[in-house]
């Protein structure tokens, strides 16, 4: 992993920060479009990320042998 790429988890710690922000009822509407838009861009990372890792999961077959999907 390159050293300014998030992990998943730090991802989603940010999602959960900008809904806290959106949520917040002293965040102006010019604020909550940036936010939600940034928190749009996050999520599309998420699922990248997550659809990279379902690629790598590995399954075992009947003999043991690992198969990649």
């Amino acid at each position: 992993m390159a050293k300014n790429e998030k992990t998943l988890e730090d991802s989603f710690e940010e999602l959960e920060n900008i809904i806290s922000k959106l949520e917040d009822s002293d965040t102006n509407l010019d604020d909550s479009f940036k936010l939600y838009n940034q928190g749009v861009q996050l999520l599309k990372i998420c699922n990248d990320s997550i659809d990279k890792i379902e690629k790598k999961i590995i399954l075992l077959n009947e003999n043991g042998e690992s198969d990649e999907l």
